[in-house]
């Protein structure tokens, strides 16, 4: 059986804020073209663990490594340049620039004939090519969920880690993100984190699902398979 790269590889990391213990002994790994997510109720960990991941809350002991090297205590504009793409909850579409300008100001070469472009992500999001020269932070909750997608797309990332991206969505938005998500990742082979709390989302787009537990710990892991034929699982781990 062929071995697996493992593009992002956790060991044993605990996170804090301040004095407060979030994550206590967490690992996982996403391998290489795989989706994975990290499925939990909220407040256990799960934006803290995608912060340590990108440098912006660095755990205090562990080990995070992308691609085989060691990123635990880089800061996050380092672990970018590596080749790790963060799409906030928030999304943080820089406000003043019109949707080109924030594309532009991400985009990266690729290494591939697949490589994105400015035309490729138009392509992928129709929407965006129709609102070239629109300031970005004017445009709608799903407008600007597809942007930040775009944009994390353009810098040709090893891993995509995306953070409750149908948040503040629409059932109908949900459904055409989910689509776009669907069609990069699972359909392109892009290595993708995902963590959502809407699990039907997260089953659409991931093989794979870290299920967290209180105190930043994963508690099992199962694939999609198995949580379509157990709704029990889902019920145990996210209902409130």
């Amino acid at each position: 059986m062929e071995k697996k790269n493992k593009i992002l590889n956790i060991e044993k990391i605990h996170t804090y804020y301040g004095e407060s213990h979030i994550i206590q002994g967490l690992s996982l790994h996403v391998d290489e073209s795989e989706a994975v997510s990290i499925l939990g109720r909220n407040g256990v960990g799960k934006t803290t663990t995608l912060r340590s991941v990108m440098g912006l809350t660095p755990p205090r002991s562990g080990s995070i490594a992308i691609d085989g090297r060691d990123t635990t205590k880089l800061p996050a504009h380092q672990v970018s340049k590596l080749g790790v793409a963060y799409v906030p909850a928030e999304r943080h579409i820089f406000p003043g620039l019109n949707v080109e300008e924030n594309l532009k100001l991400a985009a990266r070469p690729g290494k591939s004939d697949q490589s994105w472009t400015l035309e490729k992500v138009y392509d992928q999001f129709p929407i965006l090519s129709e609102r070239i020269k629109q300031d970005g932070a004017t445009l709608s909750g799903g407008e600007q969920q597809m942007l930040a997608i775009g944009r994390a797309l353009i810098s040709n990332p090893k891993i995509i880690i995306l953070d409750e991206p149908s948040q503040g969505l629409s059932p109908l938005l949900v459904a055409a993100v989910t689509e776009c998500i669907q069609n990069f990742c699972v359909n392109s082979g892009i290595t993708l984190l995902v963590v959502e709390q809407n699990y039907r989302m997260a089953l659409k787009v991931a093989g794979r699902h870290y299920l967290m537990g209180t105190k930043g710990q994963i508690v099992g892991m199962a694939t999609t398979a198995e949580l379509e034929e157990d709704p029990k699982i889902i019920r145990d781990h996210l209902s409130v």
